[in-house]
């Protein structure tokens, strides 16, 4: 911009650099360019009429210099560059504890691709920081109108394609990992003030110059420790100069210079407007901005700037959410790529410039920690004092030698006997001696570097290098030690009053506790509940935040939530002071905490990728969290669909465990299942057999996800049988399979034993064939991980498990044995842990308990095999001849009590009778005791469905078997019943 717009301000400036360039680049090139090009950078800034303040975000030099200059020109508008739609937050900050961040929150967007969802951004702002100086100014100040002039929360998204934060360094020097560092979560950050080089060969050449090891040390030595005590002039001019020259080196992104460029152009066409707008002099206002955007060079630069050259793009219909989250000094150095503890060294340096320069900054009324101020006073009315004509302080700055502060060494002393006396409460070894040599290479180390006084950063390497030796024996390092001496790392809290709804009304139903839970740390909770019945709405409310915010948010010690049970006592670790931004971002999504935990369980429900088991899992939770029969019942009906939809059996286990939770539920708190499960329970039965047979030839398909469909369909059969369901399906589907790994061919036999097409004895002969064929004794482990699996559809073959183990130990050889022994206990232990209890319960019942009766034992599967009592029972010509008369007679008496019960169930209260000898029929004293009661025996024909008469007979009652006869229709329906396997 040299030219005819170059005033004669920086003439003599231009002329030294001129000649400097001459004189070292051997005649005029790029780098004369390039110097001159700063000067008429700073010249054009200068010589704007609107008044441009440039700041480095958390520079206590700027905070300084900007207090003074609000107090010496008390402008009636502040220009502030921050996103334009955080301004109705800022009056928040007084309810706050410095630092916390002003946050937008997308959840639900409409624009940007869904999978940069959830949408942050965050402003962290600081009591050492520019801005907060002229927040605070402009909100105390009667008559002064605040005014954000950058970009939207939504345009920062519509201007990046990538949704990485564009105003972050992208080489942060050391990451910290600490809680504390990951307030602002994944969030994009904007800051005021960007100031680093973008050209790594600037910054290396910087570093290695000024003998720092990272950036920030050498912004406190060379910027922050000079510009401390400058005044106004040479502290703008020296801003702009350093702003144009990391604009000017700054490598070729075309997307980032064309972002700078784009707000740089937003900025001042909305300041121009808002000028246009309300007639107010440039002269009374104020811009504060970052020193790169100031050294700008867009067309639109200035209150003068060509209008119409920038158009403002519309907004995206996203729902913004808007609140202040806590922040800390860790966080800011995490996000924006910083030295850790430059932040905290920064907050401490501003106290000292304040005591130093008697400063009085401007702070928030009611903020935590502010002084009661007088009363409110308007501005003076006073006529505007002519502008003073710019002057050189370039050429004076670039010219003084560095000033070279003397050693205070009785600051220096404190800090070696504090780091000394930490270190010894933290676990080092160190002594009087230590202190002292930290003293000396403090001072050894600032020589080295060309400074006299020893700055913090010399003081940490001096602290590590004598303390630290070779290494760290205690919970935190020297670094960290130094870094909590200096001040520490600040944690930010949001007020009650600035908390959204949603956070104050958890606040407000757990204040029964009489925990102080706006406090960071972890608190104990005990709940009385039997004591105390109203504590168990705290308990809900510390649930539901179980489920919806970080685990260590609330972490229950004693009870649980089960459905269709309750605690009578319960025990919680509380750190919601901890976790404040979870909390607050919940109060984003709903305005309580049910209404953003049911829109939860639907997205999880409703989303593209929902299972199953998801869904089931949504309905458990809507019953436990919040007893919603409504949204359960809505949820399970939207489990068929996602069923019958779904063409693998990868969640088939979690299927059988939940349906079986939901299932025990119903049946034992409603008279009457859902209609939803009853659907369910058919659908998923026809669905697991359709599937059933594909699913044990399938690769893919683990032994566990076959055996949890088993389970399904054996587990749910009666039901599903009762629903109308057929169980023919099933056989077929059974028979339909013919799996090759041996693990499914073991789980195929045991569901051909519950089907009642495998015997027990054959099952047992197959297992002894398995044992003597030599070439599938290697793979007899996989055929034992089968049969445990199985015991999950058929528990009842537990004793055929034990048997087969029990058997291969005792007939294999140890050269056989050995090898595949490690074999099957991984594979045991990998793939079925939770069924070994089921195995080790029935070991012991089959297995002796004391030593001594182990050589007398003898195993059950070598015992003769008794007839199976039922047997006859299952065959319709033997079923009327099962039990003689006179043995049921028998029976009847020795067990009155048994007898009484089933009569008061069906309703007969005649009472015993008694007869004698003489009185009964030859040989069929049972039938006579059927025959004195046939209310009894109508009753259990009722229940069986059978509504044929009594036959005729005659003579007497000879026999049971004789009654039998006379009644078929009932005979028949008990027949059926001992019929099932």
């Amino acid at each position: 911009m040299s030219g005819p717009r170059a005033s004669g301000v920086f003439t003599a400036l231009r002329t030294q650099l001129q000649g400097a360039a001459t004189e070292f680049a051997g005649g005029p090139d790029a780098l004369e360019g390039i110097l001159l090009g700063m000067v008429d950078d700073v010249d054009r800034a200068v010589r704007e009429p609107l008044e441009i303040f440039p700041v480095c975000h958390h520079s206590p030099a700027s905070a300084l210099a900007m207090a003074r200059r609000l107090r010496e020109k008390q402008p009636k508008v502040v220009y502030l560059e921050l996103c334009e739609d955080m301004a109705p937050l800022l009056t928040e900050l007084r309810n706050c504890r410095l630092p916390v961040a002003v946050q937008a929150f997308a959840g639900d967007i409409d624009g940007f691709p869904q999978e940069w969802a959830p949408l942050s951004v965050v402003a962290p702002i600081t009591e050492a920081s520019a801005e907060y100086q002229a927040i605070a100014y402009a909100l105390d100040t009667p008559g002064v109108e605040l005014v954000l002039v950058d970009r939207s929360s939504d345009h920062v998204f519509q201007w990046n394609d990538t949704a990485q934060p564009d105003d972050a360094s992208a080489g942060a020097e050391e990451a910290p990992k600490s809680e504390e560092a990951a307030l602002h979560g994944e969030a994009v950050g904007v800051e005021i003030g960007d100031l680093r080089p973008r050209f790594a060969e600037l910054e290396e050449h910087l570093l290695r110059h000024g003998k720092v090891r990272h950036w920030s040390e050498w912004w406190h030595q060379y910027v922050e420790v000079p510009l401390g005590d400058s005044d106004h002039d040479t502290y703008r001019q020296v801003m702009f100069l350093i702003g144009s020259l990391f604009r000017r080196l700054a490598p070729g992104d075309g997307d980032r210079v064309r972002v700078d460029e784009d707000r740089e152009r937003y900025m001042w066409t909305r300041m121009r407007e808002h000028m246009a707008a309300t007639g107010t002099d440039p002269e009374e206002c104020l811009y504060v901005c970052g020193a790169f955007h100031a050294a700008s060079r867009v067309e639109g630069f200035g209150v003068d700037g060509r209008s119409g050259s920038f158009t403002i793009s519309p907004r995206t219909a996203t729902t913004w959410q808007y609140g202040l989250i806590p922040s800390s000094h860790a966080a800011i150095e995490a996000q924006f790529g910083l030295a850790p503890g430059s932040v905290s060294i920064a907050a401490t340096q501003w106290q000292k410039s304040l005591k130093r320069t008697r400063v009085r900054p401007y702070r928030l009324e009611g903020q935590a920690g502010a002084r009661t101020s007088r009363a409110k006073k308007a501005l003076p009315a006073a006529a505007p004092a002519a502008p003073q004509p710019a002057t050189d302080r370039l050429s004076g700055f670039l010219q003084q030698p560095p000033v070279l502060d003397g050693l205070d060494e009785a600051e220096l002393l404190g800090w070696s006997v504090d780091i000394v006396r930490a270190a010894r409460r933290n676990g080092y070894l160190a002594s009087t001696a230590d202190a002292i040599a930290v003293f000396e290479t403090s001072i050894l180390l600032a020589g080295m570097r060309d400074r006299a006084r020893p700055t913090p950063y010399d003081f940490q390497d001096a602290a590590v290098t004598c303390i630290e030796k070779d290494r760290v024996p205690g919970r935190r390092d020297v670094r960290r030690l130094v870094e909590i001496m200096m001040g520490g790392d600040r944690i930010g809290q949001v007020g009650y009053e600035a908390l959204p709804p949603l956070a104050r009304d958890v606040y407000d139903r757990l204040e029964p506790l009489g925990l102080k839970l706006q406090q960071r740390g972890v608190q104990r909770a005990l709940l009385d509940i039997a004591g105390r019945p109203e504590l168990a709405a705290c308990s809900d409310v510390l649930w539901m935040l179980r489920r919806l915010m970080p685990a260590a948010a609330a972490r229950p010690i004693m009870g649980e939530r089960r459905l269709g049970e309750r605690s009578i006592q319960e025990s919680w670790d509380l750190a919601l002071g901890t976790h404040q931004r979870a909390l607050i971002e919940l109060g984003y999504e709903g305005v309580s905490i049910e209404q953003v935990l049911e829109q939860r369980l639907r997205r999880e429900a409703y989303g593209p990728r929902a299972t199953t088991a998801g869904v089931l899992a949504a309905v458990e939770d809507a019953l436990l969290y919040l007893r919603s029969g409504r949204l359960a019942d809505e949820l399970g009906t939207h489990a068929l669909k996602v069923l019958s939809a779904e063409r693998t059996v990868d969640g088939a286990p979690e299927v059988l465990r939940r349906a079986r939770t939901l299932l025990a539920y119903y049946r034992t708190s409603r008279p009457e299942l859902p209609a939803w499960i009853e659907s369910f329970v058919k659908a998923g039965y026809a669905h697991y057999c359709t599937l059933l047979p594909t699913a044990f030839r399938d690769e893919d398909a683990t032994v566990g996800q076959v055996a949890a469909m088993l389970g399904f369909l054996f587990s749910m059969e009666s039901l599903a049988l009762s629903l109308g369901c057929d169980r023919t399906q099933l056989e077929l589907a059974v028979a339909q399979s013919h799996p090759e790994d041996p693990s499914k061919t073991a789980l195929l036999w045991a569901a051909q034993v519950q089907l009642g097409t495998l015997s027990r004895a054959e099952l047992r002969d197959r297992c002894d064939a398995l044992l003597d064929n030599p070439l599938v004794v290697p793979s007899y482990p996989r055929y034992l991980n089968g049969f445990v699996h199985a015991l999950e559809p058929v528990p009842g073959l537990a004793d055929v498990v034990v048997e087969a183990v029990s058997k291969a130990f005792g007939r294999l050889p140890d050269t056989v044995l050995l090898p595949w022994l490690p074999l099957l206990i991984t594979t045991l232990r990998k793939g079925a842990a939770d069924l070994a209890s089921l195995l080790i319960r029935e070991a012991g019942r089959v297995f002796p308990g004391r030593l001594p009766a182990l050589d007398t034992w003898v195993p059950p599967w070598r015992m003769p095999q008794l007839e199976d009592p039922f047997a006859a029972s299952r065959s319709r010509h033997t079923a009327t001849a099962a039990i003689p008369a006179p043995r049921g007679a028998t029976l009847l008496a020795a067990h009155p009590a048994a007898c009484d019960a089933v009569a008061e169930l069906l309703g007969c209260e005649d009472g015993w009778q008694q007869h004698g000898p003489s009185a009964l029929p030859p040989g069929g004293a049972g039938a006579a005791l059927l025959a004195a009661y046939p209310a009894a025996c109508d009753a259990v024909a009722g229940l069986l469905g059978c509504d044929g008469d009594w036959g005729t007979v005659a003579g007497p009652f000879p026999s049971g078997a004789t009654l039998v006869g006379r009644r078929p229709a009932t005979s028949q329906s008990l027949e059926a019943l001992l019929a099932r396997p």
